[in-house]
C-alpha cells in the first residue's frame, strides 16, 4: 500500500480526536517494543521459532503503524509547529517515521521528523519514557550527527522525546541533558515546562 498524502492523512483523521490517534499509537509503540524485548530474550532453537512469530507480529503491527503514523503526523502537524515556535524553531518540514539509510543499512529511525534551514529535530515517541530511552536517543543522535556531517548537511540537531507516561525523574532526566520534553495535555500536546536555566543541547 502507498504512502498516504497529506490530504488523504488529514481526511483519515477527521471525526478522531487527538487522545484516539495518541492511544493507538501508544498501543502500537507498546507491541514493538515488546517484541524487541522477546527477541531479546530468545535463544537458540526458541530463538528460530520466536523469529517467526515476531516477523508475522511485525509485519502486521508495522502496516498498523505505518497508517497511525501518517495520521498522527496530520494531527501533530499544527501542534509541533506552533509549540517549538513558541520557543522560536520556525518550522518548515515535517514527517513521519523517516528512516535514516548508510550503505544500504538503516542506521536510525524517527517517530516524528521536524526541521528547517537551521536545525532538525527527531521527536521520539515511547509509550513509557524512561531514563535508559533518554541513553538510548542521546546515543541516536550522535549517529545522525555522522549521519548528517557525511551528508554535508551543517544543521544543527535538537532532542526532544514525548511519551504516554513519564515520570518526574525520566522529565528531569531528559531535560537535564538538553531534550525537549513533549507531554499529552488535554486532547494535545504541549512541551513541557522547561526549567529555571534550561538549555536546549545542540548536536
Amino acid at each position: 500500500m502507498g504512502k498516504m498524502t497529506a490530504e488523504q492523512a488529514a481526511e483519515a483523521a477527521k471525526g478522531l480526536t487527538f487522545e484516539k490517534v495518541w492511544a493507538a499509537f501508544m498501543e502500537s509503540r507498546e507491541r514493538m517494543e515488546q517484541s524487541e524485548e522477546r527477541m531479546e530474550r530468545s535463544q537458540d532453537e526458541f530463538q528460530k521459532k520466536m523469529d517467526k512469530i515476531i516477523s508475522d507480529l511485525s509485519k502486521q503491527v508495522g502496516k498498523i503503524s505505518n497508517s497511525i503514523g501518517e495520521m498522527t503526523e496530520a494531527m501533530f502537524s499544527g501542534v509541533l509547529w506552533d509549540k517549538f515556535g513558541e520557543h522560536g524553531i520556525e518550522v518548515t518540514e515535517q514527517s513521519a517515521r523517516k528512516k535514516f539509510t548508510m550503505d544500504g543499512k538503516v542506521i536510525a529511525e524517527a517517530d516524528i521528523y521536524i526541521e528547517n534551514g537551521s536545525y532538525a529535530i527527531p521527536v521520539e515517541i515511547k509509550t513509557r519514557l524512561t531514563e535508559a530511552d533518554v541513553n538510548k536517543y542521546m546515543a541516536r543522535m550522535e549517529t545522525l550527527r555522522n549521519y548528517l556531517d557525511r551528508k554535508n548537511d551543517k544543521r544543527k540537531l535538537l532532542g526532544a522525546m514525548a511519551g504516554g507516561v513519564i515520570t518526574n525523574e525520566a522529565l528531569k532526566y531528559a531535560q537535564g541533558n538538553g531534550l525537549f520534553v513533549l507531554v499529552q495535555s488535554g486532547e494535545s500536546v504541549t512541551i513541557a515546562e522547561t526549567p529555571v536555566g534550561f538549555t536546549a543541547r545542540e548536536w
